[in-house]
């Protein structure tokens, strides 16, 4: 069993189609594909390593927040500024060993694009998982599946998935990026994820795989509340009744910058016990002069 007195520090390796070229000043300057953007980012404390003139040079579109969007603990909503040749939408890819999936990437009002890059590293502990599993055919829950990276990565390596979102657009989005990516057989759920996990406990149904990326704050799709230091204790509970004790795997990310891995790390253990192969620690992103930026906590394991 992994020694977890030492976290982990988890950055995405080998991207082609992603690059985080700078950050600083509440910022950060990343290529997506061919498309070079620049965003707000609140962790980003510190300055920025190239000239402000040179961000301007090289983004091709720069989010601007609304004014009301300065008032802390709101989304940051504002308008994408484009330049000439930037277009709405565009397509990048990812691939890990056998693994090959396509993401469709738009310019959202939340200054949000459609993929959280640092996730790439759980794509490819999803694929190992799935690998090593030797189960034909394994079935995997993605809860808070927003667009559906570890969806495709789930399902490029062989796995039969079920998609939960509140959003309906967002799930068609993920519809999108699947058939992009040459893949079937996604079973969508537009639901409050609480209450669908609740459910499948009822019903006994078992998973081999469960991936959770719970927001801070969320609405379901019939305006249930989703808080996250309320509602994760009652979430990891299901979870432990729908996970295969046998030949399972679980991922937890924690965006909230109030959580530390060592919360997630004792609400797994809780929950789980310590017999498991848990990894723990931060996801970040190092940009080209070698600045760590940090994008979340994650607990992970296997117990098999």
């Amino acid at each position: 069993m992994l020694n977890t007195k030492d976290m982990l520090l988890l950055e995405p390796q080998s991207w082609k189609d992603y690059e985080l070229i700078d950050s600083g000043n509440f910022e950060k300057l990343e290529r997506f594909g061919s498309f070079i953007v620049a965003r707000p980012e609140p962790q980003a404390v510190w300055n920025k390593s190239l000239p402000s003139s040179e961000w301007e040079s090289m983004a091709k579109a720069y989010f601007k927040k609304d004014k009301q969007s300065q008032k802390g603990g709101q989304e940051e909503r504002g308008t994408w500024i484009k330049k000439k040749g930037m277009p709405e939408q565009w397509v990048i890819s990812y691939h890990y060993q056998n693994m090959s999936i396509k993401l469709r990437l738009g310019l959202t009002a939340f200054k949000h694009v459609g993929v959280f890059p640092e996730q790439g590293e759980n794509w490819n502990y999803i694929h190992r998982s799935i690998s090593r599993m030797g189960v034909p055919q394994p079935k995997v829950l993605n809860l808070f599946a927003y667009t559906g990276g570890a969806t495709l990565a789930a399902k490029a390596s062989g796995a039969d998935v079920t998609h939960v979102d509140s959003i309906k657009q967002v799930v068609t989005w993920s519809r999108e990026n699947m058939e992009l990516s040459n893949l079937d057989g996604v079973r969508w759920i537009v639901d409050d994820a609480l209450k669908f996990v609740k459910r499948e406990v009822k019903r006994g149904n078992k998973y081999n795989g469960i991936i959770l990326d719970p927001p801070a704050y969320g609405r379901g799709p019939d305006g249930e509340k989703w808080i996250l230091e309320d509602g994760i204790l009652e979430m990891i509970s299901c979870c432990k009744e729908i996970l295969d004790p046998e030949k399972g795997f679980l991922i937890l990310n924690l965006y909230s910058m109030g959580f530390s891995a060592i919360i997630a790390e004792t609400l797994i253990h809780q929950a789980f016990g310590k017999e498991i192969n848990l990894e723990m620690g931060e996801l970040y992103l190092n940009d080209r002069f070698e600045k760590k930026l940090p994008l979340g906590v994650f607990c992970r394991f296997t117990n098999f």
